[in-house]
């Protein structure tokens, strides 16, 4: 029978696992590459299997890895768990969550939020991940994350955020100097800014091909930051949700009853999930979701998709 492993050893095991080089579990882990390459040898000796294939790209798990990865996982939630229980954190949330949202909807959504959220919990603090891509919680790049895909494998909680609409939206300078839009068919003698298209964070952010003809996008960006600029400087229309459009009247709606619906996904994994500290920000994104219908779709609509 072989020696059980350190949990130690299982550490440096995940944190390979998730950055997929020696240097990145390095830096995760504050020690040098060659400690990280020999806990993973010894880590091997023990258990008598390979758990990760070598190659010049990196480390990546093998069958007996991806078999060892969940348990190691579970440990390591557990001992997270019981560390913050034996703080008294139990009452009161302390410690670093990484969160993992869509640039716009983190700066001009969630930040604002975080003051309240910090009176009521002095020890907590927060990374916020507001970046023109979703989190990738697989490799622990965040601890809970705002996506428009929710993990399909995996041990992770995930429910619906939030159903939100995207719409048309143009600035009344771009407006003025281009032909009037009253009816979708007018749409097609006109310019959009739109996301790179083969820079795609999601399928999901593909909306303007629901416009039914093929769009002449004029500008292109990698987010939506600077989609929003782009539009409100003139430069075609765009869509956007509600809580993404500036209240500067730079942006007006452009035919209001066309949209494109969506869904954004609340995921953490599930050891990191019963963590009081996630649980507080997990609970503090629902009731934003749940009482804040503006920031989802226009007043006109009726009613809140499920």
């Amino acid at each position: 029978m072989h020696s059980l492993p350190e949990w130690t050893d299982l550490r440096f095991f995940l944190e390979l696992a998730r950055a997929g080089t020696l240097s990145g579990a390095s830096r995760r882990l504050d020690v040098e590459h060659t400690t990280v390459a020999r806990r993973i040898d010894r880590l091997e000796q023990q258990l008598g299997t390979t758990l990760f294939d070598r190659s010049r790209e990196g480390y990546e798990l093998t069958e007996m890895g991806q078999a060892l990865l969940p348990h190691a996982e579970a440990m390591e939630g557990a001992a997270l768990a019981a560390t913050e229980q034996l703080g008294g954190a139990e009452v009161a949330a302390a410690g670093v969550v990484r969160l993992g949202v869509p640039e716009v909807f983190g700066t001009r959504v969630v930040a604002p939020l975080l003051v309240k959220l910090f009176e009521d919990h002095p020890d907590l603090s927060i990374d916020l991940l507001a970046l023109p891509r979703f989190a990738n919680l697989a490799n622990r790049e965040a601890d809970l994350g705002v996506m428009l895909d929710p993990p399909s494998t995996g041990r992770y909680m995930v429910t619906r955020l939030a159903s939100f609409r995207f719409y048309l939206y143009a600035a009344p300078v771009y407006l003025a100097k281009h032909p009037p839009i009253r009816t979708h068919a007018d749409l097609e003698r006109h310019d959009f800014v739109d996301y790179v298209q083969d820079r795609l964070a999601s399928r999901e952010l593909s909306y303007l091909n629901e416009l039914g003809f093929t769009p002449r996008r004029r500008l292109c960006c990698s987010g939506m930051t600077a989609q929003i600029e782009a539009a409100s400087l003139g430069m075609g229309l765009m869509m956007a949700p509600p809580y993404a459009v500036p209240d500067d009247g730079r942006l007006v709606p452009v035919l209001p009853g066309f949209y494109a619906e969506r869904s954004f996904w609340l995921a953490a994994p599930t050891d990191l999930y019963r963590l009081r500290r996630v649980k507080v920000v997990w609970d503090l994104l629902r009731d934003l979701a749940d009482n804040n219908p503006k920031l989802w779709w226009h007043n006109g609509d009726m009613g809140r998709a499920a």
